[in-house]
């Protein structure tokens, strides 16, 4: 009788719907969303790298990336491997793609929300990679911005907040930059609209709008917490890589609405809590 060679990735000839980035925050998501969708972690496919051998799909949903916006400055040519070279190597599988951007391809000069024909112009590493990204994915591919991710799983601000919040009894976060935080598990369900949408580029975040440090407040409020927040300016915060003053993402190209964001922030609380 003979037997099988042994492959993690599964028969060379299985298609349907891959996730990579499976691991990841968004990544969680699309496979709740996708139910019958395949997930891959980086231990299965980093995608810095080209794509493993018999790796065939009917659509890619590509959620790897780089996400580290600080670390980006430090090795601008690792996060453009992954948000770059991931993107490429993805849409060297041949199948429709969908992959995500985000707002920091924005330069925050605006004061009204940022629609998809708006110029684009990244002021940091992570931003720049992004961007470059989007041309990446090729003509068959759908482009999602979204903005300020948080979810269940990962390294999120929600989370972070969680664990500060619940350790001090005060919490200094940034006042002067405002955008829309957006629920994975709202964007994962919308990725479904944006699929029976032509090609293209598509904007694609929460409703509502506030600064990090409103999202801290409602954080502590919705979660019960006592610590106060302590408004700061994003230069006494002093993070290494800039960030746009204001990122509110909007559609002008009947992208699918999502809920407000404290509608995501409780759903988001609700699967945190034990």
């Amino acid at each position: 009788m003979e037997h099988p060679i042994t492959d993690p990735l599964g028969p060379g000839q299985e298609r349907g719907v891959l996730v990579t980035g499976a691991g990841g925050q968004l990544g969680h998501a699309l496979l709740e969303a996708f139910p019958d969708a395949r997930g891959l972690t980086r231990a299965d496919w980093d995608v810095a790298y080209p794509p493993p051998a018999r790796l065939e799909a009917d659509l890619v949903l590509h959620a790897a990336a780089w996400t580290d916006v600080d670390g980006a400055e430090d090795d601008p040519q690792g996060a453009a491997a992954v948000n770059v070279g991931g993107v490429q190597h993805a849409a060297e599988l041949g199948a429709p793609l969908a992959v995500w951007s985000s707002d920091y391809v924005f330069d925050g000069a605006k004061r009204t929300p940022y629609v998809e024909s708006d110029a684009s112009s990244p002021l940091g590493a992570y931003g720049r990679t992004k961007l470059h990204g989007e041309s990446a994915a090729g003509e068959q591919a759908w482009v999602i911005r979204s903005s300020w991710l948080f979810g269940w799983t990962s390294k999120n601000f929600v989370r972070t907040m969680l664990r500060l919040g619940a350790e001090r009894d005060e919490v200094a976060v940034v006042d002067d930059q405002r955008g829309s935080p957006t629920y994975v598990g709202h964007l994962a369900e919308a990725t479904k609209a944006v699929l029976e949408l032509p090609y293209g580029l598509y904007h694609v975040a929460a409703a509502g709008d506030c600064t990090w440090a409103d999202f801290a407040e409602a954080i502590f409020e919705e979660a019960g917490l006592p610590a106060r927040v302590r408004r700061i300016t994003a230069a006494e915060f002093g993070a290494k890589a800039p960030r746009p003053a204001y990122s509110v993402l909007r559609s002008e190209r009947g992208a699918p609405e999502l809920p407000d964001w404290r509608v995501g922030l409780r759903e988001c609380l609700a699967r945190l809590r034990p």
